[in-house]
């Protein structure tokens, strides 16, 4: 069993401040959570960094993402380390996704913003991000019915852009620590989702 956080931002989002430095040090020093999934958006610079960093620590596991920004809403994409070409279309994503297979979760379907709506009833995903800190009950809510409706796992991030909301949510997983069992217990839903008061 390995506790993920599977929605991390750094600096390098752009609308973040966490740098690669302090998502290593937080990550080492948790009694817990030993992984996490570093989706930017739109950028695997922050990815890169983090991993070099945690390059050292034989107990840490860093997973490749991006959450990718289209126009009709955003799609994380996990196991990666390319992006998409643009233009950034749900179906080109989804494709790309194929081509590099990577897994498909949808964030946070139901918040206004970046949320994909009734969209995420039909896009091919591998998993629903069921709790998210930034969205309302209601949303996470709304979110368990789809992920519950589509026969999909339901996945948690903390979705931290600052320190202060870092492990906020995570993923119990069970497979042993390396990225490639991480993602193939996350598509064969293997996986528990939680809402953490800092543990």
């Amino acid at each position: 069993m390995i506790h993920v956080d599977l929605h991390l931002h750094t600096k390098f989002s752009g609308d973040a401040q966490l740098t690669p430095k302090q998502i290593v040090n937080e990550l080492h020093a948790h009694p817990l959570i030993k992984g996490v999934a570093i989706t930017d958006h739109n950028t695997l610079q922050g990815y890169f960094q983090v991993q070099k960093l945690a390059d050292p620590y034989e107990d840490l596991i860093v997973i490749p993402g991006i959450e990718v920004a289209t126009p009709d809403g955003e799609i994380i994409l996990l196991g990666v380390k390319e992006m998409p070409s643009y233009p950034l279309t749900i179906d080109g994503v989804v494709d790309f996704a194929k081509e590099k297979a990577a897994l498909i979760v949808l964030p946070h379907p139901y918040r206004e913003m970046g949320g994909l709506g009734d969209l995420a009833e039909k896009i091919q995903a591998h998993a629903i991000e069921v709790i998210n800190p930034s969205s309302t009950p209601e949303e996470n809510k709304m979110a368990e019915e789809l992920a519950e409706r589509r026969n999909l796992p339901g996945v948690a991030g903390s979705d931290a852009h600052v320190l202060s909301q870092m492990w906020a949510a995570y993923t119990e997983v069970e497979a042993e620590s390396s990225v490639d069992r991480i993602l193939k217990a996350i598509e064969s839903g293997r996986v528990k989702p939680v809402a953490s008061t800092k543990i």
